[in-house]
């Protein structure tokens, strides 16, 4: 169907195309006007004689259970799963029920006779057309899916041009070239929904066979993504720090004097699956092999070779999602999550980014008169940090269509994070830090590489019997190239910038001098446990886990893939630590209990293929069989009914009293005997004097109210007799709850576990709450109802059950004691008045046990009450601290001092 005029367009009806954004919409419509007549702008969607355009806002719709399959959350069970409804019903996602009613209704309007799926060209794109599709079509009686029934094509654009565009309406693909993308999207949503369903009701069902509730939730995505940090964390726990020294000497030249460091020329990296990777050349393992290596050599002449080439450093290619999340991580210390709503923000609100929820880092090779327009835009706007750098590239001719930066086949549903011709104002001082990122990104990548002069310095100094060598390496900047873009900041970046490593410009040395040994020095050393994972190195291994997958067939198939997409992975992350699967330690990302539960639980009940990256990587290679037409929609979905019922069935016929796994035994004895108390499962209970019999009977559950009790805390309970206030409770119906925990002798001198609500009408374990009377604190921050003081909390009237509202709708909640440190009435009504308290000197750290100053702020962005720190010296404060930070009400549920 050509976009050109058409005599007869009106009789035969109007063509609907729905687009995936507004801003798609718009560019289509500006590129159909000139060939199509101008269109009429509405409030949803632009019209003219031949077309209505319209758009979704990404997914409209989402996968709900048919009703009579939709087991509440509190009485989820054995009895109701495999949950397999005959057909997938569809729920409008609540915010944007009105935009879809809007697109619906112009689907069903009688003049719509042909639909256009303008949504993005790949699997996401059909599937969000698709739906929408099917919901305007309704159900029948018997609430099965009723065609809509007109003719559907396809604009499939990887270019945004106006030429792109109305060349693709030239070559609309056919419905029934489209269907294999659409069967494989719509299986990929319903085998999600499936697995996540049953898997998280089954594991919920078994955690909670003794009573409670105990939300275990997992997922294709999720589960992997945990396992990655708990297999981290398992590698942090089981290393131990060997001690070894490096020896460093100053040698002196003619020209003046300079490092190096001892090194074994005869070293070969360690091979097969006993070598000690710990091994390296310039490590040895003795002091007294070290120092006597320095008093041999110190004083000694030397003889010295040296080798120095040229070598580049090309720009880093254009961002995509994940990378931008992660270089805004290790830059400036933002979430996966506040980096995507920053670039959303920038994009939707300021229209100074392009589309930011794609994986492709390249262009379009069309795009080279967009990019021209938009450096001529840039070197010409008040930016003057940046204005001259755009101005060179412009003026050098760097701007050149080449394959680096320009490449269709490196361009999927979108393309790469670029600024557009609209300078922003006004932005956030966020805002700012990200543009700046893309804009600097975006012109240093026209630059020519950086170039160097790598200098590789051997110095061999001969004593009784044997010569040491000594390296040094030097890297000199020869020609900045790109690097002028980012001046000062990369100049820091160029690899190693310390003595004796490269980075450091060397004094020169003549041909056949011979220096002396001015110095020699041991260094001691231990060797390190591998780092814990940050959100950007996450996000780079959910990106990167098809390495992980030792198939080569699903390792291809994930090539591209890896876990998650670029919109969905900040979400995981931000599920995983909602769930209380990981905590937040400064930038570090920390595994609680509950994550290596669940592991120990997938292991035990052999179903660990939700934990694995090959599942996706199996998935994704089915998928793509399917997009060719290799792979039918339902022999795919009968695989995935069938792994659905193996999950719930080996959950379900699991008879053992425990799990096996690697279980803690406790230095704090039994409170009642003074026995051995050992972790299960289950549960930690006295196991006798011995350590190896029944015990006394005195058993603690590790998951009381759904929380997973960490060894450490069990240690502090069990010697104390109390803790908390800890959070992450939840009553048999579902609701969250705070408490702190104590054990205590009953009537028969039998010592229970019980929760302190440090309030006889606590309410906090799901029954209703009678709030009358409570004093108002303040207006809460995040939906304006009152704060009260509610037992150890300070709460939003809306976040606990109460007689007026029984299902609370906000999750306001700080608690009334923080790390120590007593938050007082009126320091949280100040808090609630002005954003921010007083400073508070009390807080002690969970990780150094050191008192420390802060004030308590509310942190809008991240939705609570955060830390904020004095200013440094030099008047600026710490705001990267403050708001990355784990928050004042997550860190209040950790090791928190016990009230008296």
């Amino acid at each position: 169907m050509s976009p050109t005029a058409n005599p007869s367009a009106a009789a035969t009806g109007k063509t609907l195309v729905i687009a995936e954004k507004p801003s798609v919409a718009l560019d289509i419509v500006r590129a159909l006007t000139p060939v199509s007549g101008k269109f009429d702008k509405h409030e949803d969607y632009y019209e003219n004689d031949r077309y209505i355009v319209t758009s979704a806002v990404g997914h409209l719709l989402e996968i709900a259970a048919p009703e009579a399959y939709d087991v509440k959350r509190g009485k989820w069970s054995f009895a109701h799963l495999p949950v397999i409804p005959p057909h997938f019903e569809l729920k409008p996602i609540d915010k944007t029920k009105a935009r879809l009613n809007a697109v619906v209704k112009l689907a069903r309007r009688k003049d719509v006779t042909t639909l256009v799926n303008a949504c993005d060209a790949g699997r996401e794109g059909e599937l969000i057309f698709r739906l929408i599709e099917q919901y305007a079509g309704g159900t029948d009686k018997a609430g099965n899916p009723k065609p809509l029934g007109k003719p559907v094509q396809r604009l499939w654009l990887q270019s945004m041009t106006p030429q792109a565009i109305r060349e693709g309406f030239e070559q609309l693909r056919s419905d029934e070239q489209m269907r294999p993308l659409a069967d494989a999207a719509r299986s990929r949503s319903e085998a999600d929904w499936l697995v996540g369903i049953n898997g998280t009701r089954a594991m919920t069902a078994f955690n909670s066979r003794d009573g409670g509730f105990f939300l275990t939730t997992v997922g294709r995505v999720q589960t992997p993504t945990l396992a990655i940090v708990v297999e981290r964390e398992q590698q942090i726990r089981r290393f131990v720090a060997r001690d070894y020294w490096e020896v460093h000497a100053t040698f002196a030249a003619q020209a003046g004097t300079y490092p190096g460091r001892w090194f074994d020329p005869a070293f070969r990296k360690p091979q097969g699956d006993a070598a000690d990777p710990e091994r390296k050349p310039e490590r040895l393992w003795t002091e007294a092999e070290a120092r006597a290596i320095a008093d041999a050599v110190r004083g000694r002449p030397a003889q010295v070779s040296e080798e120095s080439k040229p070598t580049t450093q090309a720009c880093g290619l254009l961002y995509d999602l994940t990378s931008l999340q992660r270089e805004a991580n290790g830059r400036f210390g933002f979430s996966a999550k506040t980096a995507l709503a920053l670039a959303q923000s920038l994009y939707e609100k300021h229209k100074a980014l392009t589309y930011p929820r794609t994986d492709s880092r390249a262009l379009p090779e069309d795009y080279l008169g967009t990019v021209r327009h938009t450096l001529e835009v840039l070197a010409d706007s008040p930016l003057a940090h940046l204005a001259p750098h755009a101005r060179t590239a412009l003026q050098q001719g760097y701007v050149r269509p080449t394959k680096r930066v320009f490449d269709n086949t490196k361009v999927s549903d979108h393309f790469a994070i670029i600024p557009t011709p609209q300078v922003p104002q006004g932005l956030s001082e966020a805002e700012q830090k990200l543009y700046d990122l893309v804009v600097r990104r975006f012109i240093a990548v026209f630059y020519p590489p950086a170039e160097f002069l790598v200098t590789t310095r051997i110095t061999q100094v001969p004593v009784e019997g044997a010569t040491h060598h000594f390296k040094t390496e030097g890297k000199v900047l020869v020609k900045p190239g790109w690097m002028a873009v980012y001046g000062k900041e990369a100049a820091e970046d160029v690899e190693g910038a310390r003595a004796g490593d490269k980075g450091q410009p060397l004094v020169p040395v003549q041909p056949g001098e011979t220096v002396r040994t001015e110095d020699a020095r041991i260094d001691a050393r231990q060797t390190r446990p591998p780092a814990r994972y940050t959100e950007a190195t996450l996000l780079a291994a959910m990106e990167g886990a098809g390495k992980m997958v030792d198939d080569e067939e699903l390792r291809a198939a994930m090539a591209d893939k890896g876990l998650g997409t670029p919109a969905t992975r900040a979400a995981i992350i931000e599920g995983l630590l909602a769930e209380k699967y990981l905590l937040r330690e400064g930038r570090e990302l920390v595994p609680t209990p509950k994550a290596f539960q669940l592991m120990t639980l997938l292991r035990g009940l052999g179903v660990e293929e939700l934990s694995r990256p090959e599942l996706t990587g199996e998935w994704e290679h089915k998928l793509s069989l399917m997009e060719r037409g290799q792979l039918s929609r339902e022999a795919f979905m009968r695989e995935i009914a069938a792994m659905t019922e193996r999950i719930v069935r080996k959950a379900k016929e699991y008879d053992r009293d425990s799990v096996p796994g690697d279980y803690a035994t406790l230095r704090s004895p039994c409170p009642q005997c003074g026995g051995v108390v050992k972790e299960n499962y289950r549960r930690y209970a006295c196991t006798g004097a011995d350590g190896q019999g029944p015990g006394c009977g005195f058993s603690l559950p590790k998951a009381p109210g759904g929380r997973v009790l960490a060894p450490e805390e069990v240690e502090t309970l069990l010697r104390e007799h109390r803790i908390g206030p800890l959070e992450g409770f939840r009553s048999k119906a579902g609701w969250p709850f705070s408490a702190e925990l104590t054990v205590v002798p009953d009537a028969s001198g039998q010592w229970k576990l019980e929760f302190d609500f440090g309030d006889e009408d606590n309410g906090d374990d799901g029954e209703l709450v009678d709030l009358a009377g409570r004093e108002a604190l303040g207006p809460c921050p995040k939906c304006g109802s009152p704060v009260v003081e509610h037992g150890s909390q300070y709460v939003c009237s809306r976040a606990v059950p109460t007689p007026e509202q029984p299902t609370p709708s906000c999750d306001f909640k700080s608690a009334t004691t923080i790390l120590q440190q007593p938050i007082a009435r009126e320091q949280m009504a100040k808090l609630l008045a002005t954003g921010r308290t007083d400073w508070l000197e009390g807080f002690v750290s969970n990780r150094t046990r050191r008192p420390f100053k802060a004030a308590l702020v509310w942190d809008a962005e991240a939705g609570k009450v955060n830390f904020a720190f004095e200013p440094r010296e030099g008047g600026r404060a710490s705001a990267r601290r403050a708001g990355t930070r784990t928050g004042a009400r997550a860190t209040a549920t950790r090791r928190t001092a016990p009230k008296r």
